[in-house]
């Protein structure tokens, strides 16, 4: 008995890679040439089973059972070579017109057998059937079946004198039966591969897609917390510089506390970008790792006040409701809603102007309010009908995450900015 080894076998994965890339290089020039293809599928016909007829019949009536000498007929070489040409012939349009080439092999098939001829070349009427399953409209099949089994039965009759006309039938349906069955087989197989190829196709224009969403979604939360931090702090440090430039001749003191406010404000700025921006870029190591520090929340609203406070905006802050019981990201949202209006009041509303801060949580509601009283003097203010600013935009996109909205308008000498949060849990669960 003969043991196989894995070793004895070690050669035959890269003999199905070779084969694999082999047949893929044979469909690629099939398709650039199919009718290289179909030229060599009659070649070969012809030379498998055109010619030994042809030979045979020149050399004498060969060796057969004289009762099938009985049977069948000889035409002359001319003729044979007419009905060879008929059977083989229609092959060429196998795969552009399939119907078209079966119908006309069994017509020649029909012809030659009402003859009494039998021709080795017949085993085009199987190609025929096998090309038509494989490469022809399905709804031609059930009359392509009776035409097969017609002509058939004519050949089972012809025969009947050596074979019984069940036996011969019984023989040549399986034989056809066997021809429809691959063609129908590869068919289904090649559909198979297809409908894969298409939904991995599929599957990654989707993760392309979905790529690009994230990559999108992330370039607009960096956004989001870039204006937020940038607006805010450089309004901050713009308004505490004019400030020092006036107290600079006034009272030195108050320009040199001024100048601390501003090295404070613009560190904390430089913080928060190395944070948003840290989190951008590959980590290295222990050294390219950036530096996280929590995200604000309602805590750090109190120390925001000071900071427009200093720039000189009197700002009056109060709580009502469970705000500690808040989440860190709708605290972070009411974080960034409360620094974008501070910014555009110390913005528009300018220093000694008066801002009322109320953040108030009722039942599963949350609303923020921020009025100020207005510049000492009239000044235009953005954020009309016609005109918002990209500020706005962000706070009312942060509130839709949490099913609420914003609304901003004039209030009296000053202007008013409401938002309103749906702290209800979505979809029964947090």
């Amino acid at each position: 008995m003969t043991s196989v080894t894995i070793d004895d076998l070690g050669g035959i994965g890269p003999l199905v890679a070779r084969l694999g890339r082999a047949g893929q290089r044979l469909r690629h020039a099939d398709r650039a040439r199919p009718w290289v293809l179909d030229t060599a599928v009659v070649v070969l016909v012809f030379l498998m089973f055109c010619l030994p007829d042809l030979l045979h019949g020149m050399d004498g009536d060969g060796d057969g059972p004289r009762r099938f000498h009985l049977v069948f007929t000889r035409p002359p070489t001319a003729g044979m070579l007419v009905l060879q040409a008929g059977l083989v012939l229609p092959l060429l349009w196998r795969r552009r017109a399939p119907a078209v080439a079966f119908g006309a092999v069994t017509a020649v098939f029909a012809v030659q057998w009402s003859l009494g001829v039998a021709l080795r070349a017949d085993v085009a009427l199987l190609i025929g059937l096998y090309s038509l399953a494989l490469h022809g409209r399905l709804r031609q099949l059930p009359w392509a079946c009776v035409t097969m089994a017609g002509a058939l039965g004519l050949v089972a009759a012809r025969v009947s004198a050596a074979v019984s006309v069940w036996d011969a039938l019984f023989f040549l349906l399986s034989t056809a039966t066997a021809a429809l069955a691959l063609g129908l087989m590869i068919r289904i197989r090649r559909a198979q591969l297809a409908g894969l190829r298409d939904r991995a196709a599929r599957l990654e224009i989707e993760r392309d897609q979905r790529g690009r969403l994230a990559v999108a979604a992330e370039r607009t939360r960096v956004a989001r917390e870039m204006h937020d931090i940038v607006g805010h702090n450089l309004s901050v440090i713009i308004t505490l510089a004019d400030a020092g430039a006036y107290a600079t001749a006034v009272a030195p003191e108050r320009g040199k506390e001024a100048l601390h406010l501003i090295g404070d404000t613009g560190r904390q700025a430089l913080s928060e970008l190395r944070r948003v921006l840290g989190v951008l870029r590959e980590a290295d190591g222990p050294r390219g790792e950036p530096e996280l520090s929590p995200q604000p929340g309602l805590p750090d609203i109190d120390a925001l006040c000071e900071g427009v406070r200093a720039a000189g905006l009197e700002v009056v802050y109060r709580t009502a409701g469970d705000v500690d019981a808040l989440d860190s990201g709708v605290q972070l949202t009411v974080y960034r809603i409360v620094q974008e209006a501070l910014t555009n009041t110390l913005k528009h509303a300018g220093a000694g102007a008066r801002a009322n801060l109320s953040v108030v949580v009722e039942d599963t509601r949350l609303t923020i309010t921020v009025q100020d009283s207005g510049p000492p003097a009239p000044v235009g203010r953005p954020g009309t009908a016609n005109e918002e600013g990209h500020g706005l935009v962000g706070m009312r996109e942060r509130a839709a995450l949490y099913g609420g909205h914003v609304s901003a308008g004039p209030a009296g000498p000053g202007w008013k900015v409401r938002a309103t949060l749906d702290l209800a849990p979505q979809g029964g669960a947090r």
